[in-house]
């Protein structure tokens, strides 16, 4: 028995000491056999997750990168460790990991964010979304940046403008992002009419309601969510907040709509009356004190 081991360690040594001159091929073996062996396992998991992409070509365009750059690392690591010194291939992985997290940092940075969209899906292509203080549907994603069609910018209010904008996808680690079809596909929306003390407030609030009820009533019949009022007092009169669910991408043409309802049907209502800033000067004779 203590012969069968000190056979194994005379061979042993005969491989793997500092004098064997097999010592720099076999460490190169075992490197090479080590990456292969993290590639496949690491690219069999991607995979799994990447089937979740929104463009499969964006995974695959992502799978070739991921290919190369292990390929590379793999043959500067397998050239190194043909010295046959650990201590050598460890200050080089040390060194050369320290290299490209420095020069690549934005790059890197950018897929790991791209990474995140693709598994966490915090907004999807066709979203509206703001990020960086910009408001736009979502065109494309690609690996290094979110492809926008802005809305708004170029005029008020919430109409596309055409203009695209390329935002980096590092900057979305950085930046807060909100998304108007997180949940659902419709958001909560208004419509504020300032109306007379003078007026009918019953009356006026019927015609607001009727006024988001008939044209958002696919909405409604969707999800079941009726138009509600809500009143607060101004200086001028009575402020009234109609309240609805509205397409997230529509806003601008929903509330365009129940604006031209409301103005029809005050001008054709004695009981009530819009009300404006404005000075009214009252004159007593001496019978009225």
């Amino acid at each position: 028995m203590f012969d069968l081991f000190a056979d194994f360690t005379s061979s042993f040594e005969r491989l793997f000491g500092e004098e064997s001159i097999y010592r720099g091929a076999i460490f190169g073996a075992l490197t090479l056999f080590i990456f292969w062996v993290l590639y496949k396992l690491s690219t069999r998991a991607l995979r799994k997750y990447l089937r979740r992409a929104l463009k499969w070509e964006r995974a695959q365009h992502f799978l070739l990168v991921w290919r190369y750059v292990w390929i590379v690392i793999a043959v500067i690591f397998v050239g190194i460790s043909f010295s046959g010194s650990i201590a050598t291939l460890g200050i080089s992985a040390a060194f050369l990991g320290m290299i490209l997290g420095w020069s690549l940092q934005a790059p890197v940075t950018g897929v790991a964010a791209w990474l995140m969209i693709v598994l966490k899906r915090p907004f999807r292509i066709g979203d509206r979304i703001i990020v960086s203080d910009i408001t736009g549907d979502v065109v494309d994603i690609t690996m290094t940046h979110i492809v926008l069609n802005q809305v708004g910018g170029t005029i008020g209010g919430e109409e596309k403008s055409g203009r695209g904008v390329y935002i980096p996808n590092a900057t979305l680690f950085k930046e807060i992002i909100y998304n108007y079809s997180f949940e659902s596909r419709y958001l909560l929306d208004e419509v504020n009419v300032l109306v007379t003390y003078e007026s009918d407030s019953k009356e006026a609030e019927k015609i607001l309601i009727s006024a988001a009820s008939k044209v958002t009533k696919e909405i409604i019949e969707a999800t079941e969510d009726e138009p509600f009022v809500r009143m607060e007092l101004a200086d001028s009169g009575v402020k009234m907040k109609l309240r609805y669910k509205a397409f997230a991408t529509e806003r601008q043409r929903i509330s365009s709509e129940i604006v031209q309802y409301i103005l029809k049907e005050f001008s054709n209502n004695k009981k009530v009356e819009f009300a404006y800033p404005h000075t009214e000067v009252v004159y007593r004779g001496e019978s009225d004190k």
